[in-house]
């Protein structure tokens, strides 16, 4: 199994040891699509899958999740979070497993930002949690204490909608202070994303690289290729990829994603679980 470079009390040490002024801000990969965000005190937590509730769920069916990396940090030690997205309901985006203790570790409401198709969902799979519910459609902006979420669509494998018009499936557009950064959630490539993120120019892009091989019977993404396009396109000051080395069965090689960064010559890094990247001064 695949070791974190940081994990536990390390990690915990590491994100508390970063310099707390507001010229640069830091990122940390925890795995799959998840990230914590931050910037001066301040912290953002995107889409953590922080259990092995999908490996457990199923267990001895004929599409296993077994594990590639070990966890790298328990939920309940991020309690000092202040912010929690969740791109759309598919487990590893949206776990009550992790959620759930995460935010009865929170001293008071712990908001967490997410689609509002998803409201009636969040309502049953986390009552009884520390919670506040903010739901979001796209095209709409949240202002949560330092941070600025604006939603626009994601295509897993399309963009979906609801009975009553909200969109399924999110990425968010996240702003604070001078920086711009894109978490895509799930998406594959749809005609209307290269403009939309041209038009944000974000500093770092998080972007899926695992594909989309329908063998697999599940929604795809980006490959890694279409990953380093996409950002190009973007104008994206770095692109950094997630949603590997978590399933055997859904994942991909960073190969062909540094390959295709490097020949269309956009700015890359590839993180390794736990592992921390710092921006530049501002």
């Amino acid at each position: 199994m695949i070791q974190p470079v940081l994990k536990d009390s390390a990690l915990l040490e590491d994100i508390a040891g970063v310099p707390e002024d507001r010229g640069g801000f830091h990122l940390w990969w925890l795995g799959q699509s998840g990230f914590l965000l931050k910037w001066g005190a301040h912290t953002l937590l995107l889409d953590p899958y922080l259990s092995d509730s999908l490996t457990q769920k199923y267990s001895g069916t004929d599409k296993e999740h077994i594990r590639m990396t070990q966890r790298c940090i328990a939920p309940e030690a991020l309690g000092f979070v202040e912010v929690i997205t969740s791109s759309h309901a598919h487990t590893d985006h949206f776990d009550a497993n992790t959620l759930m203790p995460l935010s009865l570790a929170h001293e008071g409401p712990l908001p967490l930002i997410l689609p509002r198709a998803n409201l009636g969902l969040a309502a049953e799979r986390l009552s009884g949690s520390r919670l506040e519910f903010q739901g979001i459609n796209a095209g709409e902006t949240l202002q949560v204490g330092e941070f600025g979420l604006t939603a626009i669509p994601s295509a897993h494998d399309t963009i979906e909608y609801d009975e009553h018009g909200c969109c399924r499936f999110l990425g968010f557009i996240i702003r604070f202070g001078p920086w711009t950064i894109y978490h895509s959630g799930d998406t594959r490539w749809y005609d209307e994303l290269p403009t939309t993120l041209a038009e944000n120019r974000p500093d770092v892009a998080l972007l899926p690289i695992n594909g989309h091989d329908p063998a697999r019977r599940v929604a795809g993404n980006l490959d890694g290729a279409e990953a380093a396009k996409l950002a190009h396109a973007a104008g994206a000051g770095v692109v950094i990829p997630h949603h590997f080395e978590m399933f055997t069965f859904n994942s991909a090689s960073p190969e062909l994603f540094r390959d295709e960064c490097q020949r269309v010559g956009q700015a890359a890094k590839v993180l390794r679980c736990g592992e921390r990247w710092s921006s530049p001064a501002s």
